[in-house]
């Protein structure tokens, strides 16, 4: 993971961006604006490094924060901070300007653009997660810009996440982007805090996303936004699981998107899962993007079976039940020191698992006084690892 030569760095970078046909380009607050609103320089960078992607032929959405902070801007709003009300009155002003400047430069460089605004809610439901498909994919095929961003003016829980990172990685799996580009204000991820430790070094390829390298993610913060590195990193692995690639780097650099194609070592690039089956849709979406409802804690058994054999989980595999859930919601299962090891949809409630938990499949039918119901708590089929989580 650490090994990679910088000339084996190179290589990798432009062997792996050669296939790239699609790509997802986030870019958060920290980077678009400044104590003077938007930052018009780093906008036109940001519009000319687009621009070139698009010539090469390439397929882009862009994933833009900053509704927020042009609201505060241009309402005077000079209090460090702001009640979640007064963040999403904000965002409803500076939504309006953020994307009348988008309209303005892209149109000088003869683009049309789009506004997709999307809650957690919307990527949650099957049918409309669907429907965000197709309409991408629609945008597409007129040769637009879809410019996504988090509907804070409804979106109350997801402000607390801030910075995209998360939806700007959902993005990228839900149009199958080959890779996901996320610029912000830290140039890229170092072994340690390099304020403070002289001996960090800056991580320029990443072959897997394991525990220490999400650790490593609190030595590098940002100074402005509520995403910070940890985010982008964990981004980057829900990205890996479908197959695709990261890159995080310096936003306000110009031409910074250029240069990662010519695979000069810049930022910091995430190699896909080397899976040779990457996660299917219907699983990704089951893990990544529904949040769990509730807890299974799992025997030693049934989470051994659940993460090297793919079994469905019976009930006599469980032996805690936290939460209160119904038919067909997500959970996470847990082991016995708490790690979360697979999510899925239950066939049955939580108040039924706690009376069928510890029990035989056959017995299911006599505890609940049920006919024709289901063997598993969770069907393979809607059971999926969760490696690294």
């Amino acid at each position: 993971m650490f090994s990679v030569t910088p000339e084996e760095g190179r290589k990798l970078r432009l062997a792996h961006l050669q296939g790239v046909k699609r790509v997802v380009v986030k870019v958060g607050s920290a980077v678009l604006t400044g104590e003077s609103g938007l930052h018009q320089e780093t906008l036109a960078s940001l519009a000319d490094e687009i621009f070139y992607l698009r010539k090469q032929g390439l397929e882009v959405v862009l994933v833009s924060s900053g509704a927020v902070a042009v609201g505060r801007k241009k309402l005077g709003l000079t209090r460090p901070k702001l009640s979640l009300q007064e963040k999403q009155a904000a965002a409803s002003v500076g939504q309006s300007g953020l994307m009348q400047s988008y309209e303005k430069l892209f149109a000088a460089r003869d683009i049309h653009v789009s506004q997709v605004l999307l809650t957690h809610d919307d990527l949650a439901h099957r049918n409309r997660f669907l429907n965000i498909r197709s309409t991408l994919s629609t945008l597409f095929e007129w040769n637009v810009l879809p410019i996504v961003n988090e509907n804070d003016t409804v979106s109350a829980e997801e402000l607390q996440f801030g910075d995209n990172d998360t939806l700007g990685a959902l993005i990228t799996n839900l149009v199958d982007a080959d890779i996901f580009i996320c610029l912000t204000d830290v140039d890229s991820l170092y072994t340690g805090n390099p304020q403070t430790d002289s001996q960090a070094v800056a991580l320029h390829t990443v072959q897997k996303i394991d525990d220490a390298v999400i650790d490593m993610a609190g030595n590098s913060g940002s100074s402005l936004g509520t995403g910070g590195m940890r985010s982008k990193i964990l981004a980057a692995q829900m990205v890996a699981a479908r197959g695709g690639h990261s890159f995080i780097g310096p936003g306000r650099k110009p031409g910074v998107i250029r240069s990662l194609f010519k695979g000069e070592l810049l930022g910091t690039f995430f190699l896909p899962n080397e899976e040779k089956v990457k996660l299917h849709s219907r699983k990704h979406w089951i893990a990544y993007v529904l949040r769990p409802k509730g807890y299974l804690v799992l025997d030693e058994g049934a989470c051994r079976a659940v993460k090297r054999q793919g079994a469905s989980l019976l009930p006599i595999g469980v032996v805690e039940v936290r939460g209160h859930f119904h038919v067909g919601d997500a959970v996470h299962c847990l082991d016995s020191q708490g790690r979360a090891v697979a999510a899925g949809l239950v066939n049955y409630s939580s108040d039924d698992i706690l009376k069928i938990s510890g029990h035989q499949s056959g017995e299911i039918a006599g505890i609940l006084s049920t006919v024709g119901g289901d063997d598993e708590v969770i069907h393979r089929d809607n059971l999926v690892k969760l490696s690294g989580k």
